[in-house]
């Protein structure tokens, strides 16, 4: 399995960004994938969950703000992030999981993970 993200940035206060990931090694149709993040000197945080059926939750944070999709093949997930706020400040990553109950999972039912890429908010 391997996740691949990319488009981090820098961005100020109100700007957007956008997060691709593309997976390889594995049937994702039957995974859940996901975007999580992590600040400096905090625990990292799940900020979005596609499922297999392709229903998006999100945490209750970037509500209104992210949306995520998956491409029409499954192989690239897109976290686009509208009215950034310098607290959106994180190394965000990509990441999978063979099942998925409702709701953004913890960080702990994720069994592979991208690199992860730096989202720079300033205010």
């Amino acid at each position: 399995v391997q996740l691949l993200e990319s488009g981090g940035g820098s961005v100020a206060a109100g700007g957007s960004l956008t997060l691709s990931c593309a997976a390889s090694g594995f049937a994702y149709p039957t995974y859940c994938m996901g975007w999580f993040r992590q600040a400096p000197g905090k625990e990292r945080e799940g900020v979005a969950i596609i499922d297999s059926n392709g229903r998006v939750d999100y945490t209750d944070s970037v509500k209104e703000r992210f949306t995520s999709s998956a491409s029409d093949d499954k192989s690239t997930i897109v976290l686009q992030m509208n009215s950034l706020r310098p607290e959106d400040t994180a190394t965000y990553y990509c990441a999978a999981a063979t099942l998925c109950g409702g709701g953004v999972p913890s960080p702990a039912e994720m069994v592979a993970w991208g690199q992860g890429t730096q989202v720079t908010v300033s205010s």
